[in-house]
């Protein structure tokens, strides 16, 4: 390389990024999970982030529109081996390089996405998977490093294995903390591959399936406001969910020799709907409190001061396509509905002290399909069977915004929800003559009838909403492709 040519690459670096209006590193996140019949552009989603200054966003999949739509906004990027890649990819170093070569080199550097992270599997140790994926993570993990290698990538992209908290257990305190019995000595590795490479131990917890799977949980012990029952673990006092769970798992990691391994949530956060205790309220209460805690530094009892490397609140976005076989609040984690309009306040600690909404929906006309109030419906159920197994219902039902209705009107939703899944074909809202389309939107109160978007307008390229267009976008792209040229030279 010339004289001097480094030197020059890092002042276009730094010319690139002070250009740029903003760069929070901050350790608040988000998941964006794509299960859904109404999925808004990828785009207006990235620009939905930018206008709420989240810079960092986990990944379920390596999606290309989703991949696309992130060139360019400076949100750092964790992509996603999903299970049933695994395999694969633990047996074959070719097929490791082909899905890096697919998922992240064609996307960093000139294609300006700041792929971080790469999540390899998502929860695979879950009891509920009998052993399934264990066997596949560290041979996985093994060949997507040495893929990493070849790319010149393996020191600015990192990976990470997503666990689920069960993963982990304590006979009554957080000191007793140790990892499930046929997990120790894999566990033992993961930790050291981590360690080795600089990356953090993520974990999912979930306070809210706490309380929602144990009638003697103490509701108060779950949030962040103190707890009439702490737990006593000798000079440490816990007056919340978290905490004992976090420190938890630092005494499980301590027991194998990484106690100091720094430790991501993955997942963390509430429903709005869908169980008794999901509710707008209990959302917002916990979530801002989360909020609140992290952005404090104040650590946890075994880590005072240390807050987690980052936590992805689960989740961005409302996915009504999600199973409901753990309950009907799997449809309802979102911080925004389906569309990306806010649910409630929330200061997520990044410089707006309320959410923004999406702009430029691409919403399907303003029309619903309803109960024909002409028509007997004495023959319906048939009919709301069907509609309820191909669209979501879950709101009718107990803990849900429409819950309490009235027949016609549970009558009503069912169809409207099947009518814009159906992206408002006409025959789609026939139902035997029962069902007729309006165009006087039937929402009533916190019930709201839905108005699908059209997917066929999506666009995977981020609008100017966000404030990265033009030159400015250019410039960042620059800059994570000189950021990427000096690391692949050895010189950043």
């Amino acid at each position: 390389m010339a004289a001097g040519g480094p030197a020059l690459l890092r002042a276009l670096l730094v010319a690139a990024l002070c250009a740029v209006p903003w760069r929070a590193e901050a350790a608040i996140g988000v998941n964006w999970g794509t299960v859904s019949n109404h999925r808004a552009p990828p785009g207006v989603v990235v620009d939905l982030m930018r206008a709420n200054r989240i810079s960092k966003v986990k990944l379920f999949n390596a999606d290309p529109g989703v991949l696309r739509a992130l060139a360019g906004s400076g949100i750092q990027v964790m992509v996603g081996v999903t299970n049933d890649e695994l395999a694969s990819i633990a047996g074959s170093q070719a097929a490791a390089d082909d899905w890096v070569a697919q998922n992240v080199s064609r996307y960093v550097g000139r294609s300006g996405v700041d792929i971080r992270y790469i999540a390899v599997g998502n929860e695979p140790f879950l009891t509920s998977y009998q052993g399934q994926f264990q066997s596949y993570i560290i041979p996985a993990m093994t060949n997507i490093q040495q893929s990493l290698v070849k790319a010149n990538l393996a020191s600015y992209v990192k990976l990470v294995v997503p666990c689920n908290a069960d993963a982990y257990q304590s006979a009554s305190v957080p000191s007793q903390g140790v990892f499930r019995t046929e997990l120790t000595q894999l566990m033992t590795q993961l930790a050291a591959f981590l360690s080795s490479s600089g990356a953090p131990f993520v974990v999912n917890i979930y306070p809210f399936l706490s309380l929602y799977q144990n009638s003697d949980f103490p509701q108060d012990y779950a949030f962040f406001e103190g707890s009439t029952h702490p737990v006593v673990d000798g000079p440490n006092v816990y007056y919340d969910a978290f905490d004992g769970n976090f420190d938890t798992l630092v005494s499980a990691l301590s027991k194998i020799g990484y106690g100091n391994l720094p430790i991501a949530i993955g997942e963390i956060g509430w429903p709005t709907e869908g169980a008794p205790s999901a509710n707008l309220t209990a959302a917002r209460a916990f979530n801002q409190g989360l909020i609140n805690r992290i952005t404090s530094n104040k650590g946890t009892p075994l880590r005072p001061g240390v807050p987690p490397a980052d936590v992805y609140l689960f989740s961005l976005l409302d996915e009504e396509g999600k199973s409901i076989l753990p309950g009907n609040f799997e449809r309802h984690w979102g911080i925004f509905s389906f569309d990306g309009q806010a649910k409630y306040p929330l200061n997520l600690g990044l410089g707006n002290s309320v959410l923004k909404n999406a702009k430029e929906v691409p919403y399907l006309p303003s029309r619903w399909c309803v109960a024909n109030p002409a028509r007997d419906l004495d023959s319906v159920s048939d009919h709301m069977k069907l509609a309820c197994s191909m669209a979501d219902c879950t709101t009718l039902y107990y803990g849900g915004s429409c819950y309490g209705i009235g027949e016609k009107g549970n009558v009503s939703y069912a169809f409207n929800s099947y009518y814009q899944q159906q992206k408002q074909d006409p025959k789609s809202c026939d139902f035997g003559g029962l069902g007729m389309i309006t165009y006087l939107d039937p929402s009533m109160g916190e019930c709201r009838f839905l108005v699908g978007v059209d997917d066929s307008k999506s666009s995977a390229v981020a609008s100017c909403g966000g404030g990265c267009c033009g030159v400015c976008c250019g410039l960042w792209v620059l800059a994570l492709w000189v950021l990427t040229y000096l690391r692949m030279m050895g010189s950043a």
